[in-house]
């Protein structure tokens, strides 16, 4: 861990990698422009970067665009249930949760895992119970439940559509049905922050898939998937097609590269083609390296993304953009 204070703060922000919607364009960006200015205000008053990556992940839990606390999706059952985690890479410490229901913002109970438990990852009933336990109250099921949601639910559970279908890569020759994309939804959102004593962190958080089976975990609540963040050589978050990231351990994949010599960037598009090629998996990450550069790619058709360093907000939705305003 840094003594000094020579770093210049960073946050990077996602709203997820997916085949986004005209209708949800707007929205998705204004989210991760909210996040991202939350975040960066809690490192500018000199806040760590676990306090900035909850920060932002709180910002897009609260807003309804997105498939993480209010906004969550419906499983087969029509219930919800919301993983989370969250990564401090001074000493490795790390706290998530998965399948917790009736929360509204997981990754404050992902951190108090990582803060006030000897685990790692508590799950289901468990989680809710120590959620109960350290003062943080269920809420009702409808007030994390958009009507978008609903209808999201009713559409697969009508027509079956494949979940794989979101998360083709652009390259392919089969076209996603803008039908699909235009009625479900997977924005997982997530955070990594880079602050002044040069401390990093990540979060991620999700309400999963549309219609998924009951009690499934995807990548979001596990360390090295869906984020991992280490002070020796930086912190990933990531979002796509949560069984493909798991299988490559996607988050860890990308610091091990920048651990190698590559750029955050280098390493964020290395990692997203080796899955795939080796699972056939798309998705996206966000990434910031212990030096300062940042990383962030997606091989779905859009992501919302964010980050501002040295006063400047930089964000964009598709391929290529860069839109920057001074904050």
């Amino acid at each position: 861990m840094a003594n000094l204070s020579t770093c210049e703060p960073i946050v990077v922000i996602h709203g997820g990698a997916w085949a986004i919607p005209d209708k949800l364009s707007s929205a998705s960006v204004d989210g991760v422009c909210s996040a991202a200015r939350a975040g960066y205000g809690v490192l500018k008053r000199g806040g760590t970067a676990v306090d900035a990556v909850e920060a932002a992940v709180l910002v897009m839990e609260d807003c309804p665009a997105f498939d993480a606390g209010t906004g969550s999706v419906l499983n087969t059952k029509g219930e919800v249930e919301m993983d989370s985690v969250i990564m401090d890479g001074r000493q490795l410490q790390c706290g998530s949760v998965a399948c917790v229901q009736n929360i509204k913002n997981p990754v404050s109970l992902a951190r108090a895992v990582m803060e006030k438990t000897d685990h790692t990852l508590l799950v289901g009933q468990g989680a809710n119970e120590f959620a109960e336990e350290i003062g943080i109250h269920t809420v009702p099921t409808d007030s994390l439940v958009t009507e978008d949601a609903r209808e999201e639910w009713r559409h697969f559970m009508k027509f079956k559509t494949t979940v794989n279908a979101l998360f083709r890569n652009r390259a392919e020759e089969t076209p996603v049905d803008s039908s699909v994309c235009d009625t479900i939804g997977h924005d997982t959102v997530g955070a990594v922050a880079l602050d002044k004593f040069g401390n990093t962190a990540a979060a991620t958080s999700t309400g999963g898939i549309t219609a998924k089976r009951p009690g499934r975990v995807g990548d979001s609540p596990i360390v090295g998937s869906g984020a991992y963040a280490d002070n020796d050589s930086g912190a990933v978050s990531t979002t796509g097609h949560g069984e493909s990231i798991t299988k490559v351990c996607l988050a860890r994949e990308v610091t091990h590269r920048i651990e190698e010599g590559m750029s955050a960037q280098e390493a964020s598009e290395a990692a997203l083609q080796k899955m795939n090629r080796r699972v056939q998996g798309s998705g996206g990450v966000v990434a910031v390296s212990k030096g300062g550069d940042i990383g962030k790619h997606f091989t779905t058709e859009r992501m919302a993304w964010a980050w501002i360093k040295a006063g400047k907000l930089h964000y964009g939705l598709n391929s290529g953009e860069d839109f920057v305003e001074d904050i």
